[in-house]
């Protein structure tokens, strides 16, 4: 059966939990092939379940990167408690009059992929001036595919790539082109970020974490950023930390809303996986923008 002829309800969750374990580093490639073997039944194949479970980043990109609406280039900017020297995606609208607020984009556990910087595009395209880090510059940069993407980030310092993404958050405040509100968005291991970023950065003007893991609670009063937090109802390894966390937030009195989207995947927002979920992934960034629109202005 070819990928194509593959239906994303036909597919039972504890495939999709496979592939979240496999896509997070808890499951080697030979264990997850073997494991997905046992759903390889009735004209499946493992060679298609695992040509279907994969990205699609040819066929998804929603803004080219010649999209003429806008001006977009790579820069590198220094981070000297990080990487020292990080390349990133900036963009912004063509037809921008006057300053921006502006927008650090943080990528999952495999560095600046195609999908990453389209996102960036597209908030870009919503008014704002993006900056798209790729973590893994110090080793060379997003290397084309996201296995060995994900082997390449797990070899990076955690600490330092926060602090990567905290020197984002500088160069895009001092931008001439930006009105000096900056806020994050980050998916994954970039929503993890996000919520750090506003625990380490008192002048954050937003931050938005998609299913991203919780700081430590202790560190909730640092927060001054208003929060908008997205979660999907189905990934229950993330969740677990939200009462604890929420608990928190409330005791200190922090601005925060939080959506859990039912009965979709970790990585819902990702168009280039069958994850993805079109209903709770367009309510998400339209909540995401207006969110944005109001906290940068």
């Amino acid at each position: 059966m070819d990928k194509k002829d593959i239906k994303k309800e036909d597919i039972s969750q504890e495939v999709f939990d496979l592939y979240d374990d496999y896509a997070h580093n808890r499951l080697p490639r030979r264990l997850f092939m073997e494991k997905l073997s046992i759903y390889a039944v009735g004209g499946l194949t493992v060679g298609s379940l695992m040509s279907f479970l994969m990205p699609d980043y040819k066929d998804s990109i929603r803004v080219k990167e010649d999209d003429p609406r806008l001006q977009s280039e790579t820069i590198t900017y220094d981070s000297p408690k990080g990487g020292g020297k990080i390349k990133g995606l900036l963009s912004k609208p063509a037809d921008a009059k006057g300053k921006l607020g502006g927008i650090v984009v943080v990528h999952e556990n495999r560095g600046l992929n195609p999908h990453i910087a389209d996102v960036a595009r597209r908030a870009a395209l919503a008014g704002f001036i993006t900056l798209a880090p790729d973590a893994l510059t110090p080793l060379g940069g997003y290397p084309g595919n996201d296995d060995e993407g994900r082997e390449m980030q797990a070899r990076r310092d955690k600490n330092e790539m926060l602090e990567d993404f905290i020197a984002a958050y500088e160069y895009l405040r001092q931008h001439p082109d930006c009105n000096g509100k900056v806020g994050v968005v980050g998916f994954c291991f970039g929503g993890a970020i996000a919520n750090l970023m506003a625990v380490r950065i008192p002048t954050l003007a937003a931050a938005v974490p998609f299913y991203g893991g919780q700081p430590p609670t202790d560190q909730v009063p640092q927060i001054q950023a208003p929060l908008l937090i997205h979660y999907a109802g189905l990934d229950t390894r993330v969740n677990e930390g939200w009462p604890a966390y929420e608990a928190a937030l409330k005791a200190n009195h922090k601005e925060y809303q939080a959506y859990i989207y039912p009965n979709v995947n970790h990585g819902f927002n990702n168009d280039t996986t069958p994850r993805y979920d079109k209903e709770a992934a367009d309510l998400a960034w339209k909540r995401t923008i207006e969110f944005f629109k109001e906290k940068l202005k």
